[in-house]
């Protein structure tokens, strides 16, 4: 039975091509700085806005048009979902998925129940993998949703809720081993506070750590060899979020001794929640050896909040494409669509007209970015400006060859610092124009 009769496989057809069902940049086999566009994107749909969204908003409930849902949210529609997702992701030609576990299987009545379902579920997954190539890049727990986690999850005021949370993500993290899962995320939906007059903040932010500590010493018990990561967000749905962004959640990694067992999925979206560019975020994260995957997305500068749209903005992909180019790609993680149709756009193809167009803003995004790399005009501006520093005085502040006093000396008999030079910011933003055709 075919979920998307109307839908054949999307092919290549080249740049000239006017079929909307067809892709004009992302040609997988084209070979970009010596590795394959699939090597680089390694794009990956995920579950939860793909199949499990249904449009709905603060102002209404789900519109989408998803003929393979029954509305009984049972065992026997979970299944039939691994045939729709799979046969979506073929047609695609994509070679990664991703889920939370609550994603792909409803709780029970109880933990046991629950697993049960998810087990079912996974044998399931398994076998479309093997029977597709399709894999999975992360697998990740939802201690969100449910009501149990009102108060967060590893950072609840309930040590109950803290206990289930470590029995799920538990099983969340054997499943993603079975599945072969190249990484495993955690993000904190629930981690956080809404007021500090009811927050003892540095008891969960203790807790927080024991968690992950535990979740660290799990997978190296079971022998799961994939990056953990962090997926940091500033707001919503509480005030203040313990992963703020990728500043904050380093310093919190390195305080209590867990950065060298996690990297960072860097979010579109969140960065811009948190008043960053996602360059920036990508950036920090990067030159601190903690880049490991991407959710890739945007957000609506119109509204303060976490719309998920699809990327379509070639200024947003090249720039992604140069840091991830520039720490020579993203190894076991990859560009995962975080991204869900807009309200408006309920019917099934719509799924593949989001997913074609953001692949393709991708794929046009790598090429811009492999040729600013080879023409190298931004890195001679950017060398030329720390000029002063390569030399002299400069090279010898970085050398550790100065102190406060050491420096004094040197301004007192120079007088003055030598005159500034311009920044060229509209100049420069005139050269990347020159790319983004």
């Amino acid at each position: 039975m075919s979920f998307f009769p109307d839908v054949p496989k999307i092919p290549y057809e080249g740049s000239e091509s006017t079929n909307p069902l067809a892709y004009r940049h992302y040609n997988p086999d084209e070979r970009v700085e010596g590795r394959s566009m699939r090597e680089h994107l390694r794009f990956a749909v995920c579950y939860w806005h793909t199949f499990r969204g249904m449009g709905g908003d603060p102002f209404g409930p789900g519109c989408a048009v998803r003929p393979w849902e029954d509305g009984t949210d049972s065992l026997d529609s979970a299944l039939r979902r691994v045939d729709v997702a799979f046969e979506f992701m073929e047609k695609l030609g994509v070679p990664y998925y991703c889920f939370h576990d609550r994603d792909v299987a409803t709780e029970g009545k109880n933990l046991t129940e629950t697993n049960k379902n998810l087990d079912a579920v996974v044998k399931k997954l398994k076998e479309s993998q093997a029977r597709t190539g399709i894999k999975l890049l992360w697998g990740t727990a939802n201690l969100f949703s449910n009501a149990r986690f009102v108060h967060g999850a590893s950072t609840s005021c309930n040590a109950d809720v803290f206990a289930y949370s470590a029995a799920q993500v538990k099983k969340a993290l054997e499943v993603t081993k079975e599945l072969g899962g190249e990484n495993y995320v955690f993000w904190g939906g629930r981690e956080g506070y809404v007021t500090l007059w009811n927050t003892d903040l540095k008891r969960e932010l203790d807790h927080l750590a024991k968690f992950l500590h535990m979740a660290v010493d799990y997978k190296k018990k079971i022998g799961f060899t994939g990056p953990f990561l962090i997926e940091p967000k500033p707001h919503e749905p509480t005030s203040h979020q313990y992963d703020f962004d990728c500043a904050n959640s380093l310093a919190f990694l390195r305080g209590y001794g867990l950065d060298k067992e996690f990297k960072f999925n860097v979010e579109t979206n969140h960065a811009t929640l948190a008043r960053h560019t996602m360059g920036h975020e990508l950036t920090y994260a990067s030159i601190n050896g903690m880049l490991g995957s991407v959710d890739a997305n945007r957000g609506d500068l119109l509204l303060g909040w976490d719309t998920d749209q699809f990327p379509t903005d070639l200024y947003l992909t090249a720039q992604t494409m140069l840091v991830i180019l520039g720490q020579g790609g993203l190894g076991a993680g990859g560009l995962n669509f975080d991204a869900k149709v807009r309200r408006e756009s309920f019917e099934p193809v719509d799924l593949f007209h989001a997913h074609v167009g953001a692949m393709d803003a991708f794929a046009q995004g790598l090429k811009i970015a492999a040729a600013i790399r080879k023409d190298g005009l931004l890195t001679d501006i950017v060398s030329k400006r720390y000029g002063s520093w390569d030399s002299g005085v400069g090279a010898e502040i970085e050398a550790g060859k100065h102190d406060f006093s050491s420096l004094e000396t040197y301004m007192l008999k120079k007088g003055d610092a030598d005159k500034n030079v311009s920044g060229r910011q509209e100049m420069i933003e005139n050269i990347i124009n020159r790319y983004i055709r």
